[in-house]
């Protein structure tokens, strides 16, 4: 499989579970074709370079890091490479690059000048945790990260519940591994008893994947344990029946 000049976009696995059950082949093939990487953490790219093809020759590839620290004036020059005739792939830490994640800048920069972006089969913790959850999957919205002061988290629970119940949606949402339980105890005391409320933790994992909805009225007397363990959150509130309207 001969690659063209584009950009490619390299899901990278989202736990420590086996390549082969979570990547096609054909990636590999692709991958291993790539001289230029624009890549959210080098070391992380690194390591699943010479995971999938331990052959790979890290010192003759160049890495260029977009995160959250990369000046705005430097991303310009980092598809310098696509514009000379070469294939550059794009990779987040975790995941499908540019979906919750920094790749989305030079994705847009390569389509304002007319290349090829071509996005590679993979995991996505976000759709895998939708797709497992049993809520509304046909109108749905990921949230990225909610506030991290008490306050505020409970305010933007209490919106978010809000907006699934008079929009019939889902809400997708995730947390830094360490405030998973935090987040947990706010979703508790905020949401309605009868809201569904979905856990999604380590996902694609061999050993301790667990993907649960329940009502927050069964979360609540059921307990949970979430410390440190990557998790996705999702919910859904029921509409409330319309009220029916009686002559006498």
């Amino acid at each position: 499989m001969e690659i063209q000049q584009a950009l490619y976009m390299i899901p990278v696995p989202i736990s420590d579970g086996e390549i082969q059950n979570v990547l096609p082949p054909s990636n590999i093939v692709i991958v291993r074709q790539i001289r230029h990487f624009i890549v959210e953490n080098i070391r992380t790219a690194r390591r699943f370079l010479k995971k999938i093809d331990p052959s790979i020759e890290i010192s003759e590839l160049t890495f260029y890091e977009l995160n959250g620290h990369t000046p705005e004036n430097e991303i310009n020059s980092f598809i310098d490479a696509l514009r000379k005739g070469h294939p550059i792939g794009v990779m987040s830490e975790a995941g499908c690059p540019g979906v919750a994640d920094p790749g989305a800048k030079v994705v847009s920069l390569a389509q304002r000048e007319g290349f090829s972006v071509i996005p590679l089969v993979g995991p996505s913790s976000i759709l895998l945790a939708l797709m497992a959850s049993g809520l509304n999957g046909q109108k749905f919205a990921f949230q990225g990260y909610l506030p991290v002061k008490d306050n505020d988290r409970d305010k933007a629970i209490r919106d978010l519940e809000n907006q699934s119940r008079r929009q019939d949606m889902t809400q997708i949402f995730i947390e830094t591994p360490y405030r998973n339980n935090k987040m947990m105890e706010s979703l508790l005391k905020n949401l309605s008893a009868d809201t569904l409320l979905c856990v999604a933790a380590n996902i694609t994992s061999a050993e301790g994947e667990k993907i649960v909805t329940k009502t927050v009225k069964r979360w609540r007397t059921e307990g949970f344990q979430l410390d440190k363990v990557p998790t996705i959150f999702l919910f859904y509130s029921l509409r409330a029946p319309s009220p029916v309207s009686i002559r006498i």
